[in-house]
């Protein structure tokens, strides 16, 4: 291993091209090569799911960007705003009691054509409703996208499991 430092301070180490883990498609069907990304994302998606869990206002606000956050639901609601947000929950919360249990975080991000860099988190869990007494299993996909640090918005993406599922 001191073999291998010593000769990069010698001679220029070869640079390290980063893997593509997949592409963009851009809107005029161009691709974009997306990269594994920034894992402190992965840690504040936790964050963010945990306090759901808890019932922490506090903390998913101030994980949410400040300007233009944006959520899109299932159902096709858009919720623009944390404050918004804010009310969605509370009376979410109250009416169906949701539990999340994370199933996996994926973590990418590319670079698109106006020289933004875009950082994803991509995530499944397993989502427990309890609706007029019954409870409801579903599978849900976020899909968030992270700006210095913080919740920009993310679409949700959601299936009722199958029994025995």
């Amino acid at each position: 291993m001191a073999v291998v430092l010593v000769s990069c301070t010698n001679t220029p180490c070869p640079e390290i091209t980063p893997k593509a883990i997949g592409y963009e498609v851009e809107k005029d069907g161009s691709k974009t090569p997306l990269y594994s990304g920034d894992m402190s994302n992965l840690a504040s998606w936790e964050t963010y799911i945990k306090a759901h869990n808890e019932r922490d206002l506090e903390t998913i606000r101030n994980l949410n960007a400040s300007e233009d956050f944006k959520i899109y639901s299932p159902t096709g609601q858009v919720i623009e705003g944390s404050d918004a947000h804010i009310e969605f929950l509370t009376n979410w919360f109250a009416a169906t009691n949701p539990k999340w249990r994370t199933s996996y975080l994926i973590e990418n991000e590319y670079t698109n054509k106006d020289g933004e860099l875009r950082q994803w988190v991509t995530s499944g869990h397993r989502v427990t409703l309890t609706v007029e007494g019954e409870e409801v299993k579903l599978s849900q996909v976020h899909d968030a996208l992270f700006v210095d640090g913080k919740i920009q918005m993310f679409y949700v993406t959601e299936r009722v499991l199958a029994e025995g599922e």
